[in-house]
């Protein structure tokens, strides 16, 4: 698992890419609704945030469309994720294991998530996002110990 400094630098970054709350959703889509009733046609862009659940990210994996993957430690049972690193050293994608599923469970609004990934972020988090998977490739993906 990957020490306290690296997962708090981690986790600020995945926090900027939460996806909205219900709450959010549904206003977001009322004040839409508005404008459309209103004639007004407004363009929305696709939101970036974190891919979360096993199936998708393992998709995501497949595609090469993850760019970083953190997978939980406390996984009940194991066998749902421990074929996820090897995954991701075929297909070279950085991947790390992180303490606690409630942490990444918080991050996506649900109780806990097995594992989230990182598609895309924007340009000022780039080189933060280069560096973390740079750090994570040689500790994970290169280690064949772990």
């Amino acid at each position: 698992t990957i020490d306290k400094n690296q997962a708090a630098t981690l986790l600020r970054l995945l926090k900027k890419y939460q996806p909205e709350t219900t709450e959010a959703k549904k206003t977001r889509l009322m004040e839409t609704a508005q404008e459309k009733k209103d004639g007004k046609e407004t363009k929305t862009k696709k939101p970036t945030v974190i891919k979360y659940g096993l199936n998708h990210v393992t998709t995501l994996i497949e595609q090469k469309a993850a760019k970083l993957v953190v997978i939980a430690h406390d996984v009940e049972p194991i066998e749902t994720v421990c074929w996820l690193p090897a995954l991701c050293r075929k297909k070279d994608v950085p991947y790390c294991i992180i303490k606690g599923k409630g942490r990444l469970g918080m991050l996506v609004h649900k109780k806990m998530a097995s594992c989230v990934a990182l598609t895309t972020v924007r340009q000022e988090d780039k080189s933060e996002l280069d560096k973390l998977a740079d750090n994570f490739k040689a500790q994970f993906n290169d280690n064949t110990e772990v």
